[in-house]
């Protein structure tokens, strides 16, 4: 065999190339045993292909290592392509040669065909076999293409790509749900987000966009939440809330649009369809969807902030899957956020919300010192902490607004999963810090 371990991927292998000679490698993800003949279902990083072995005419020697193979083991397969349209894409693979690159010798502790379900649990803690089901690869895949546009979309709107540091001195949301780590001999912590960082670059670069990780010590176990997770962030100088609010309902139409165009057979694969969407999404101020809620006997007072079960009564009122919750109360939101000027009882932000998820959540910013440091006196905040942000605001911080969008729960809506873990490779969690 060449020294090649491949010629061309299982997907493009098709009944056009009939009578051609390849070499594929992949998993062995199948294998059918029909007495005169033998199939087996390659799986590569691109999709399957069947190898199709005739018991009475292929040589000996690749009747003896076909019978030596095991679900998972890893080969390389010469052959001559033969249209078939009973086989995959429309045609087979008949081998003139077969190489064992690396025999599976264990029993596989789940099936990745998926022919037998695995709870949550188990798929997590044997996540290497999980992630090379059809439904993981297809997840991973959606969420590559959501990527992508989300990076076009911005740099279309002149967003330039930014990261900031992870390891921080202090909290950047002024909350206590931090991971200290030991930096220098110095006490440190992991940033939760990229907020004060992507507001101090928004005044040298105006327009910035961030897609990395944040890290949250929250107790919350539930299928929303992660310790560890990947968040993407904007901020524009000279706009406000309702600026960047339909800079995000176009990133999210776009993604989704561009997922129903070029995952469809990822799309498949899950059994889901993402939902529709039409620009503008409807908005609805916080002080019209309490009333909502209070007149449909929902206990909840004016000022507190909305909850899961809020949302889902919410969603059902409105009887539409993505909208956008405006002008929450000042108190409930972050010290940087900006007071309405005519009621700065409430606050130019926003929560776009999917059924009852939270997807992402922005406002416009103080640019102001003197509001910044009456924000985080109002808070208990201590404003020594945060001197290495407020010092630049001496130096014409422009009025500026952003926004950050969770990507695991930006995914469950583009894949129809349930929790965040599934959608997130090797999450991290208060029960899981391996593998």
């Amino acid at each position: 065999m060449e020294t090649r371990y491949k010629t061309i991927m299982c997907k493009e292998i098709g009944k056009a190339l009939h009578g051609k000679t390849v070499i594929i490698a992949g998993w062995v993800h199948q294998i059918r045993d029909l007495g005169g003949k033998k199939f087996i279902i390659v799986r590569d990083g691109s999709g399957f292909v069947q190898v199709t072995i005739s018991r009475h005419s292929a040589p000996k020697d690749i009747l003896e290592i076909v019978d030596a193979l095991t679900l998972e083991s890893v080969i390389q397969v010469k052959g001559i392509i033969k249209e078939d349209s009973r086989a995959p894409g429309g045609a087979e693979v008949v081998p003139t040669e077969i190489k064992i690159l690396n025999l599976a010798s264990k029993p596989l502790p789940l099936d990745v065909a998926g022919k037998v379900p695995a709870d949550i649990d188990t798929r997590l803690r044997e996540r290497v076999m999980d992630l090379r089901r059809r439904e993981m690869v297809a997840i991973v895949r959606i969420g590559d293409t959501a990527l992508k546009v989300i990076r076009e979309v911005l740099r279309q709107k002149g967003f330039v790509e930014v990261f900031t540091p992870k390891i921080i001195a202090t909290a950047t949301e002024g909350g206590a749900n931090l991971f200290p780590v030991i930096y220098f001999g110095k006490e440190a912590f992991l940033a939760q987000s990229p907020q004060l960082y992507k507001e101090l670059l928004a005044a040298s670069l105006e327009r910035v966009f961030e897609i990395g990780p944040a890290w949250r010590a929250e107790e919350s176990d539930t299928p929303y939440h992660l310790a560890e997770f990947v968040s993407i962030d904007i901020e524009a100088a000279f706009m406000n809330y309702e600026d960047v609010m339909r800079i995000l309902e176009e990133v999210v139409y776009e993604v989704i649009k561009a997922v129903k165009q070029e995952n469809e057979e990822d799309l498949k694969a899950l059994n889901y369809t993402p939902p529709e969407m039409s620009l503008p999404l409807p908005r609805v101020k916080y002080v019209d969807a309490v009333r909502m809620l209070m007149e449909r006997g929902v206990k909840v007072e004016a000022g507190e902030d909305l909850s899961a079960v809020h949302l889902r009564l919410l969603n059902e009122v409105l009887n539409t899957p993505l909208y956008f919750i405006t002008e929450f109360p000042t108190k409930i939101r972050a010290f940087y956020t900006k007071p309405k000027e005519d009621d700065p009882t409430y606050s130019e932000s926003f929560d776009l919300v999917w059924k009852h998820i939270e997807l992402a959540s922005g406002s416009s910013r103080i640019h102001t010192k003197e509001q910044l440091v009456k924000a985080l006196n109002e808070r208990g905040l201590n404003i020594d902490s945060f001197s290495y942000f407020i010092k630049w605001f001496d130096y014409g911080m422009p009025p500026h607004a952003g926004w950050g969008m969770g990507y695991a729960r930006l995914l469950l809506m583009l894949t129809g999963r349930t929790s965040v873990k599934e959608v997130t490779l090797f999450p991290r969690d208060k029960k899981r810090l391996i593998p």
